[in-house]
């Protein structure tokens, strides 16, 4: 009897050691399947905003950069961002340059409307106006965002502005539809 009562408190002892177990395998995969699913959703802000680009849609691509930054804060976080600024004043100024007052008028808009009212009540923004008041705004963004960048690591700042240095030459009538190829993370 003693032995039949052993080996059921034994029985016990390892089925509750085996659910233990098994529970910290399932923690540590859910742990692991987090991980990598924060590692996708980080890339896929900079895919997004790599695509808004190329579309023209500068709003959702600024947008999709300070989302990357809300998970994953870090010097390409932040170049990512200044960047995108540099590219909506890129495409900016090359409308000005070709006197293509409609399609600042466009760009206006697309930094601006938001909402469904936006269909009825449109912000209108003379589009000299606009030129030089996304111009500004785009600036300031540009030098807060860098500085940020180059407090975290001034160094990694300076290799990632080489790169898009080189890009920008590369592509220098289109360069704002894009980011560096070099920028893959």
């Amino acid at each position: 009897m003693y032995a039949l009562v052993w080996g059921r408190e034994n029985s016990v002892s390892v089925g509750v050691g085996l659910v233990v177990f098994l529970m910290i395998v399932l923690l540590g995969i859910h742990g692991w399947a987090q991980s990598v699913q924060i590692q996708q959703s980080r890339n896929e802000y900079l895919a997004r905003a790599k695509v808004y680009l190329g579309g023209g849609d500068y709003r959702r691509a600024v947008e999709a950069c300070q989302r990357n930054i809300d998970f994953n804060p870090s010097v390409e976080a932040y170049v990512y961002l200044a960047y995108v600024y540099q590219a909506i004043d890129g495409y900016l100024a090359s409308l000005a340059k070709q006197e293509d007052y409609v399609k600042v008028e466009q760009l206006a808009l697309n930094l601006t409307a938001r909402e469904m009212i936006d269909l009825i009540d449109p912000p209108n923004v003379m589009p000299r106006m606009a030129q030089e008041l996304i111009h500004e705004g785009l600036r300031q963004q540009f030098d807060v965002t860098a500085a940020m960048a180059n407090r975290l690591n001034r160094t990694r700042t300076d290799e990632l502005w080489a790169q898009q240095t080189l890009w920008r030459e590369a592509n220098s009538d289109t360069w704002w539809t894009g980011v560096p190829e070099a920028w893959k993370w």
